[in-house]
């Protein structure tokens, strides 16, 4: 049969547990250190007059002969663990702790519980003190926080975006049914360089892959009817929205009335970078197609978007020009949004 021997818990409380016959107190205490070990915990009991009894497990920045730490915290952390314990074996209480140290690899936290040691008669005979690692932990809690503030500031941003593009479309639209072809192809637009963006952790979008992907929504042969050139910079995700926005404007535009409304039709996209003397350089997007009879010259949303919404949320500048033959729309992107290496 079993033996059963009585324990205290961390709290104090007498349990039972049942013992093996097999087991002896030294295959127990081995078979602890290892989990203490493995699980990264440090345990250290001090008598009532704060003198250590045993330590298990006393890494750094524990260590045996600095059972306080008072080797690596500040005389201010060192006292508070102090002041805790002795509030311990005072009451009997248990306590609990979170402490940060700095290190030479940044600030490393921990978290200390702090119990009493009761004897047969219920009186503190001493104080135990558990130590764990939670570093790895907070880091994470702090990373999700910061991506938790990101994300609700992109999604406001886009909000923004949805909200002026829905304004925008109805100030140019005359019927009901019209306003929803053009607002849903405009949030298409805007989904497709979100993707993107999202895809790549919210760095933003390669040019020359958010180009493709908006000219490719009204191409069966995209080889064909899109002949890009020169630099390929890395957008960023206001950047890759607003361009996208841009490309989707003059795609369509292109689509119902320029060269893509043709079957050998093209357009021609060249980015190129541009520096004055002394500054980084800007970006200069340039696109370039025939047009015919059928191009329109009135104003709509996307020649607004095109001179003044585009450019604007870029702080930069636009032009539109449309000749009897030839369209060309360039628009000159700050160093700021984007990124060459």
């Amino acid at each position: 049969m079993p033996s059963q021997g009585p324990t205290q818990d961390r709290f104090g409380k007498r349990e039972v547990i049942a013992m093996h016959p097999s087991e002896s107190g030294m295959q127990v205490g081995r078979a602890l250190l290892h989990a203490l070990h493995n699980a990264g915990i440090s345990v250290l009991y001090q008598d009532r007059q704060m003198e250590t009894v045993w330590a298990r497990n006393m890494n750094a920045p524990w260590a045996a002969d600095t059972a306080d730490g008072k080797d690596l915290l500040s005389p201010a952390q060192a006292e508070r663990i102090r002041a805790a314990k002795l509030k311990v074996i005072e009451s009997g209480n248990p306590d609990q702790l979170e402490l940060s140290i700095p290190g030479h690899q940044g600030v490393r936290w921990f978290q200390l519980w702090i119990d009493a040691d009761r004897g047969e008669a219920g009186d503190v005979l001493g104080v135990v003190t558990t130590m764990v690692e939670t570093t790895e932990q907070k880091r994470r809690e702090q990373t999700l926080k910061t991506l938790l503030r990101e994300v609700s500031h992109r999604s406001k941003n886009l909000l923004a975006i949805i909200q002026s593009v829905a304004t925008q479309t109805g100030r140019y639209t005359e019927t009901l049914g019209e306003f929803l072809a053009r607002f849903r192809g405009r949030l298409q637009s805007l989904a497709s360089s979100q993707d993107l963006v999202t895809s790549s952790n919210w760095r933003g979008a390669a040019l020359h892959e958010l180009v493709s992907g908006q000219v490719g929504r009204y191409s069966s042969d995209l080889a064909q009817s899109l002949r890009f050139a020169g630099e390929n910079p890395y957008l960023n995700p206001n950047a890759a929205l607003h361009i996208g926005l841009a490309m989707h404007e003059l795609a369509v535009n292109s689509v119902s009335y320029g060269a893509l409304s043709r079957p050998d039709g093209h357009v021609e996209v060249r980015a190129k970078l541009e520096a004055e003397e002394g500054t980084s350089p800007n970006l200069l997007l340039t696109w370039t197609e025939a047009v015919g009879d059928a191009q329109r010259n009135e104003k709509r949303f996307g020649s607004v978007a095109l001179e003044r919404v585009v450019p604007m949320s870029l702080n930069g500048s636009a032009t539109l020009e449309i000749g009897r033959d030839r369209m060309e729309y360039r628009l000159t992107v700050p160093h700021g949004n984007f990124e060459t290496d």
